[in-house]
């Protein structure tokens, strides 16, 4: 199948099938003798496979590791428990990270009734005065 067919079946862009293509994570594709892709089930597969590991937020990097291990058929899948408690414990920070921005968010709301005019306003001083720390490291998730 071509790359549009591919994209079709697995409910996303060509753009995103070459991004994978791009950063390793999909298989090469066959090419047909006017040099177009040719994708097989696999492709589907893999697709997929990688669609679901970013719906659960993990990075390219772990979703690389994934299909490293699964390539060792016969390992024992201790590493990959391993890298999906890490992946939780990047969601546990992550959940901490989104509780503090709730209350800060909270606290800023709390400040204004609506009733005053906008150069009064207890949100917009309270912005104005909040110091805030820098940003922790982000993991990036592109694509």
């Amino acid at each position: 199948m071509k790359i549009g067919e591919l994209a079709k079946a697995a409910h996303c862009t060509t753009e995103t099938i070459r991004f994978y293509e791009k950063e390793g994570l999909m298989p090469d594709a066959e090419r047909t003798d006017a040099n177009y892709r040719s994708y097989g089930p696999e492709h589907i597969e893999r697709l997929r496979f990688i669609r679901n590991c970013r719906a659960l937020d993990m990075t390219h990097d772990e979703i690389r590791m994934l299909l490293r291990l699964m390539d060792r058929h016969s390992d024992r899948c201790e590493s990959i428990d391993a890298l999906l408690d890490a992946h939780i414990g990047h969601v546990d920070t992550r959940l901490a990270e989104l509780q503090h921005l709730k209350a800060q968010l909270i606290e800023l709301r709390v400040q204004c009734n609506g009733e005053g005019t906008v150069d009064a306003c207890g949100i917009v001083h309270g912005l104005a005065a909040m110091e805030t720390l820098p940003a922790p490291t982000k993991r990036t998730h592109v694509g």
